[in-house]
């Protein structure tokens, strides 16, 4: 999907998570890993839960999804107290942040989906020094889709990262 933020630098972000404590969200250049920021529409429905599901089980089973190579952050507009609930039900391993008042959605320009009847599901890859990729994946019904796009952009990122430390400094060829 096209979207206008691709390139740019990610919003600074502050959130509330599960416990009611103030998380920054990229853009403040306080990480130096890649991030995965998926909105998801509701906390605790089906589609929500397979995503989330999908993600926390990429973080035991891939090491690309360690949380010393990938920071994961989930956001929906429901409240901390319920995004806890179903935090512990479903044992998540990553951040899950709150954005009741819809500003993290609208600073990141996520409308809509499933004919405009629920918030789009939608999920960004942004990078170590805090651009947002080229690509944004925009699914409502593909679940694990979600996860299979950032895996793909986190093996995308180390070759990048490969080939820049495989190009020798002008210092070393003096």
């Amino acid at each position: 999907m096209a979207h206008n933020l691709i390139g740019c630098q990610a919003p600074s972000l502050t959130l509330p998570d599960v416990n009611g404590q103030m998380v920054d969200v990229p853009g403040s250049g306080m990480v130096n890993v890649p991030t995965a920021i998926f909105f998801y529409p509701r906390a605790g429905s089906y589609g929500c839960t397979k995503q989330a599901c999908g993600f926390r089980d990429a973080v035991e089973e891939n090491s690309l999804f360690r949380p010393d190579r990938l920071r994961i952050v989930g956001i929906s507009a429901d409240a901390p107290k319920k995004q806890k609930r179903w935090v512990e039900k479903q044992a998540l391993n990553f951040e899950v942040l709150s954005d009741e008042a819809g500003y993290a959605r609208k600073e990141y320009r996520v409308g809509k989906g499933l004919l405009g009847l629920v918030d789009a599901r939608t999920t960004f890859v942004v990078d170590k020094h805090g651009v947002i990729r080229r690509d944004v994946m925009d699914a409502t019904l593909s679940f694990q889709a979600h996860v299979d796009f950032v895996e793909s952009w986190l093996e995308r990122l180390g070759r990048e990262e490969g080939e820049k430390s495989a190009v020798p400094m002008i210092s070393e060829w003096l």
